[in-house]
């Protein structure tokens, strides 16, 4: 038998305890070319929150009364198929378990070597695809410049801390807006040049021309609505909006934040992409590369906070998705 965090009910904005329980199940036996996986690492992401809903994301939806689905890490326990034996890692979208059974096909499926001495957590957080969305974004949407200026929203999380880190290695000067004067200092530590508590400003706009006054080159978005709509006008010309989530709408999808400067866009001539990191394939060897080689001497410093258990995996994910946590989001089993 194996536990899971089942869909109890669909949340309606932010998700409450109630809409998940914790139920056994008897495991599947394995088909031709299957593997059984044992959890180490859950990550929890804020894109998780529109698989909950009964509406089409980029994936479908989760049923309800059928476990959950998000990124994990884990150790193959029970192989048919020889490319992933027992005892290898492996990371992709799997289901809120203890364990599961992936195919070759699993979206994301990747082997995962770690390195000794290496917290697992790492290869789920900066080594992982938190360090690969944040690294694509800065460098193949935004295509930062060394001497540009780069504002990131959400910046003490996971992707907006590593990004924002990541920008300062390519030579720019970088700007985090966060939601409390904690993570303001969280990310001044992590060498952001200037940390706006949007929460704090009663013109955000006038802060952050305070803070670059030659404008913005590249705006990483995390968040979309009003904040996209404010910042759109403060960007330079051909300056570049990488967005990696908005997360300000997905606990009320029903009414999406109609963003009313769009027209910045033509005046300025701005490029704006949505992304997701394994569109970019070519790119990720290079990526981890670098990932790897700055962890190792340093110069990008993890960002986490991890608990431990299946149990607390709801209670991590409620609290990301109210904006308490910083940095990367993650529970060890």
């Amino acid at each position: 038998m194996t536990r899971h965090i089942i869909l109890a009910s669909r949340p309606t904005g932010v998700p409450l305890p109630e809409n998940f329980r914790l139920e056994d199940r008897r495991d599947p036996v394995l088909g031709a070319g299957e593997f059984r996986v044992e959890t180490k690492v859950f990550s929890l992401d804020a894109a998780i929150r529109g698989f909950l809903d009964d509406r089409p994301s980029y994936l479908p939806p989760v049923e309800l009364g059928e476990p959950v689905m998000g990124m994990s890490l884990g150790e193959v326990v029970e192989s048919n198929n020889e490319d992933f034996p027992v005892g290898s890692y492996v990371r992709a979208l799997a289901t809120w378990s203890e364990r599961y059974v992936l195919t070759p096909s699993a979206l994301g499926l990747e082997t995962v070597h770690p390195a000794p001495g290496v917290p697992l957590e790492n290869y789920m957080g900066v080594q992982g695809p938190v360090g690969l969305t944040a690294w694509v974004g800065i460098n193949v949407i935004g295509q930062v410049k060394p001497g540009e200026t780069v504002l990131i929203s959400a910046a003490a999380g996971a992707t907006g801390s590593t990004a924002g880190q990541i920008a300062k290695l390519k030579g720019c000067k970088v700007i985090g807006l966060v939601g409390n004067a904690d993570k303001a200092k969280t990310i001044l530590d992590l060498g952001f040049d200037a940390a706006i508590n949007y929460r704090d400003e009663p013109d955000l706009a006038a802060a952050i021309k305070a803070a670059a006054p030659e404008g913005v080159d590249v705006y990483y978005d995390n968040v979309g609505g009003e904040t996209l709509e404010t910042i759109l006008p403060l960007m330079r010309m051909h300056g570049r909006v990488a967005v990696c989530g908005m997360i300000g709408q997905y606990n009320d999808a029903d009414h999406p934040y109609g963003v009313k400067t769009l027209w910045q866009l033509v005046v300025n001539r701005i490029t704006m992409r949505g992304f997701l990191t394994y569109d970019h394939q070519e790119h990720l060897a290079q990526a981890q590369q670098e990932l790897d080689g700055w962890i190792a001497s340093g110069a990008l410093k993890p960002l986490a906070n991890v608990r431990h258990g299946l149990e607390r995996v709801p209670e991590a994910f409620i609290d990301l998705m109210s904006g308490k946590t910083t940095g990367k989001t993650m529970v060890t089993v």
